[in-house]
């Protein structure tokens, strides 16, 4: 009879009756009641009422009763944690059962009952369990470890679990192993730190001879055990590999995938040239042949991992071809993963045999395949120069078809294929502008308008064309409309004097009527260029393309190597590693192939590129400001520039003007003032380093230690701050601060890799400033940055670099250049970096110069909460270089008469007014160049407060 009957509902009183049947003296009866109360809890009903006539089943020898007690226990443990108590007793007998299925039934229902209050109790019975003399209560206790350090971690170390767990591992029986590895593979996870599976070649020699004889799930726990162990050289991973090779050919197909996973990982470790590597390639070929032939949605997860192996080790499938070709009852999912293996593996041996596939698929009735295979032609003729030729006589053959999509996708194609091969199939152009009237997906109408833009001078009517796109701009996409902009100027620059109307007409539709900012930007820059410098227009627009690559879709190299570690898990699915779709910090830890040993090749992992570049080979970042990058560099990133640009000859000499250098002018007959008339305010001048700096200012005091009167503690440090977040650099992150010590200037930078892949060939570059500062040296990093590192550097800085006027006059924008991009940030630096050593004045000097600069260069602050008396203010700030003078007390206030001098010879003369118990003090500053002096006063008050 089924049990079907216990669903069925029974009168009212429904708990009454069942409590009544629990009570029962027949066993018969009990169990019944027992089935119908799990049948109600099944289909949702709250039973939770009959908790303590239900434990009382639990004395039973009955072992089917037994199990439905113990899943009721389960379900209703949390909501009723002080009834479960009245459990524990029953457990702890249970474990002693002679029978072991009884022991091990109580040890897998203490491990499932989440109650913090019966933890405790658990522990001693787990204790003995794990101790048993019988390896099905072994292995049901080791799987209870990993269950109870989820609930209580801290309780499981405290009571050595974990080392009873490690010593499982040797236990006799395989299934005992498989589960002691399981548990502490799932502990691990969630404490990436700690070293539980403390792997050994003794302990993997146990693994292996486990993985003989365990089940299937308990071998696919230890070869995820072992992918995760780096072998000491290639012989030990030669003969771990060939002990794991036989699991290749298992039935199950999460086996196979682990195992090819661990001889992906340690074939890194053989060298190419070793009979035993070139066995195993040819033993990896047919499991993952075998897999296609299972049911479609292992079929996609086993092509989604053929995906990465092929990317890493082409040479595995290479002969494999015909298994990735498509069957007509294949779902489209399954279509489109053959599609991307078949064009990844295609050579010149297969490319016939391929094109000749593709063409067929290009005539099937699914819209989305056929694009793909249309796409895949394309791709055959980039990644395959020889086949070139056949693949555009075949697109020219699929456009003849006339079918709109199969039109639209060639020609989106044929553009790249213009990209890989200029002037070599320019040919086929004139059939590709029949085809012009049916086009109305963006993508294909931008590919053609790109076409007839860049081969403006072989189409005799490019403007007419052009002009029939035209009539509904602002309908287009924005893809189309940038497109078309572009493809116009093109046209005007090649056939200047019939195209004159159109392009007028397309740049006022981009900057006047349309409210996309790329799209005016774009409209704008092309503006200026073609009214100010034709010839220069002619270089931007039509310069030489670079050729495009083969192929574009490669997952990048770290990451491949971290999903090969991943092969079989759902990150070798979805293409990403476990950080991008697993939330929370649990078992996401950055794994990566082990590095290639001594016997194997060196160049072909990353981990073992050389470390950076030698000093005299560093790229340069910005090139130098004549070239056309660095004033590029200057207007996109220098402050917004109002009324017509200084020429600059004139800036040059205003700005000796302006900041008349050092000591000689202050005691010469110059004239007063700065020759302010040459000038409207605020003064877009720039400001030289002077022509004559004096010595201890800039390198000099590299050397010149003794010079001034600086202490060896050197001035005050900024913490770091964020200059460049991560999400501006693609994942480079940096912060920084500026130091001066013993009259060298050090730009202190802490960089850290947020990104997956490895980031080398740093280098950095400063544009133009105020006070000329510059790198003293190249930024050297000497090992590559690997993801999620962080390394501090102090970059050396001099002061004899270019100068020009910034606002505010203490900015400095940076560019910092590595194998991924070159990135610019821009930061403020503390002016007291600039304060030399040698800045202490004598008495009549200091009075000569004071009566000397004019009233209206001076400027009255007030610093406020800062509680120092004058001897702490004074000593204080010598050690940032501003000197006292002289001192004096008038009516109760301080006065100290300071002077400093920055590193370019402008001297700034102050006044310090300290009333002592009043937390504000006032600062007169005076000097020849008055914007400095705001900046001095930010100086005096960072260095007074911290």
């Amino acid at each position: 009879m089924t049990d079907s009957k216990y669903f069925t509902t029974t009168k009212k009183g429904e708990i009454f009756e069942l409590k009544a049947e629990l009570n029962s003296d027949k066993k018969e009866k009990k169990k019944e009641a027992v089935k119908k109360v799990i049948a109600s809890m099944t289909v949702g009903k709250d039973v939770s009422a009959l908790f303590p006539d239900v434990v009382n089943c639990m004395q039973t020898d009955n072992l089917e009763l037994k199990k439905l007690v113990y899943l009721y226990l389960m379900n209703y443990a949390k909501s009723q944690p002080d009834m479960a108590i009245m459990a524990v007793n029953t457990f702890v007998k249970d474990c002693e059962d002679p029978n072991p299925l009884i022991r091990a039934l109580a040890v897998r229902t203490m491990g499932c009952i989440r109650v913090d209050k019966i933890t405790e109790y658990l522990c001693e019975p787990l204790r003995k369990c794990l101790k048993d003399e019988d390896p099905y209560v072994r292995k049901t206790a080791a799987v209870c470890v990993a269950k109870l350090h989820d609930i209580n971690a801290q309780l499981v170390e405290d009571q050595g679990f974990l080392d009873t767990l490690k010593d499982l591992i040797s236990d006799s029986n395989p299934m005992v192993v498989a589960n002691a590895v399981a548990a502490l593979s799932e502990i691990a996870e969630s404490h990436p730190s700690s070293n539980l599976l403390d792997l050994n070649p003794q302990s993997i020699n146990k693994l292996l001879t486990a993985l003989n004889e365990c089940t299937e799930w308990g071998q696919i726990f230890i070869l995820d055990c072992l992918a995760n162990y780096t072998p000491k050289d290639d012989r030990e991973a030669q003969s771990i590999c060939e002990r794991v090779t036989p699991r290749l050919s298992h039935a199950n197909s999460a086996v196979v995938l682990s195992a090819v996973k661990v001889l992906m990982k340690f074939m890194e470790m053989l060298s190419k040239d070793l009979d035993y590597y070139g066995t195993l390639l040819k033993k990896l070929a047919p499991p993952l042949v075998t897999l296609l032939s299972a049911e479609p949605e292992l079929q996609y997860v086993a092509l989604r991992n053929i995906n990465l192996i092929v990317q890493k080790r082409p040479e595995i499938l290479k002969h494999e071809m015909k298994v990735f070709f498509v069957k007509y009852n294949d779902p489209i999912y399954v279509k489109l993963e053959k599609l991307d293996i078949m064009i990844r593996l295609a050579s010149q041996a297969n490319i016939a045999q391929v094109l000749a596939e593709l063409k067929e698929y290009a005539t099937e009735v699914d819209v989305d395949f056929v694009r793909k295979a249309v796409r895949a032609i394309g791709r055959c003729a980039i990644k395959v120069e020889q086949s070139a030729e056949r693949c555009v006589s075949t697109l020219l053959d699929l456009i003849q078809t006339k079918v709109n999509y199969v039109v639209q996708e060639a020609i989106v194609v044929i553009k790249d294929i213009f990209r890989k091969y200029p002037n070599k199939y320019e040919s086929v152009i004139a059939t590709l502008c029949e085809n012009l009237d049916s086009l109305d997906e963006p993508e294909a109408r931008a590919a053609m308008i790109w076409i007839v833009g860049e081969y403006a001078e072989r189409i005799d009517n490019a403007d007419e064309l052009l002009e029939s796109f035209l009539e509904g701009f602002h309908d287009e996409s924005t893809q189309v409309q940038l497109q078309l902009l572009t493809g116009i100027v093109k046209l005007f620059l090649k056939k200047p004097t019939e195209t004159q109307e159109l392009v007028q007409q397309v740049l006022s539709l981009a900057t006047q009527d349309s409210d996309n900012p790329d799209l005016r930007d774009r409209g704008y820059i092309y503006w200026r260029l073609l009214s100010t410098d034709p010839v220069a227009a002619k270089e931007v627009v039509l310069a030489e393309k670079p050729l495009i690559s083969e192929e574009t879709d490669l997952i990048e190299p770290t990451l491949l190597d971290e999903l090969i570690c991943y092969i079989g898990t759902l990150a070798s699915v979805y293409h990403k590693p476990p950080s991008a779709f697993v939330e929370g910090g649990r078992g996401v830890v950055h794994k990566s192939l082990p590095p290639r040993t001594a016997s194997s090749e060196s160049a072909e992992s990353p981990e073992t590129a050389p470390a950076g570049a030698p000093p005299g080979e560093q790229p340069d970042v910005i090139p130098a400001q004549g070239d056309l990058l660095g004033d590029l560099l200057n207007l996109d990133l220098g402050p917004p520039v109002s009324g017509p640009p200084l020429t600059t000859s004139s800036v040059q000499m205003g700005a000796v003007d302006l900041l008349g250098g050092g000591l000689d002018s202050l005691m010469g007959d110059e004239p007063e003032g700065i020759g302010g008339t040459n000038f409207v305010a605020p003064p877009t001048a720039a400001v030289p380093a002077s022509l004559g700096a004096p010595i201890g200012s800039g390198l000099s005091d590299l050397f010149d230690l003794t010079s001034g009167v600086g202490t060896l503690s050197g001035s005050y440090v900024a913490p770091k701050a964020v200059w460049l977040p991560a999400m501006k650099a693609k994942g480079l992150e940096i912060s920084g601060t500026f130091t001066r010590q013993v009259g060298s200037i050090s730009m202190d930078l802490q960089l850290t890799n947020k990104a997956l892949q490895v980031m080398t060939d740093f280098a950095i570059q400063f544009n133009r400033n105020s006070f000329g500062l510059a790198p003293a040296a190249p930024l050297q990093v000497h090992a590559p940055l690997s993801p999620n590192q962080t390394v501090e550097i102090s970059l050396p800085l001099s002061t004899v670099g270019s100068v020009m006027k910034m606002e505010p006059l203490n900015n400095l924008q940076v560019a910092v250049k590595n194998n991924i991009d070159v990135f610019y940030f821009s930061t403020l630096y503390p002016l007291h970096i600039l304060f030399v050593e040698d800045g202490k004045m004598d008495r009549q000097m200091f009075l000569a110069t004071w009566k000397d600069i004019p009233n209206e260069n001076e400027a009255q602050f007030q610093i406020r909460d800062c509680p120092l008396n004058a001897e702490a203010a004074s000593s204080k700030l010598q050690s940032s270089n501003i000197f006292t003078v002289a001192k004096r007390n008038v009516e109760g206030q301080d006065m100290l008469y300071q002077s400093l001098k920055l590193t370019n010879g402008i001297w700034v003369l102050a006044e310090l007014r300290i009333q002592p118990g009043n937390p504000s003090c006032t600062l007169s500053l005076k000097c020849r160049a008055p914007e400095v002096s705001q900046h001095v006063y930010q100086a005096y008050e960072t260095i007074l407060k911290n």
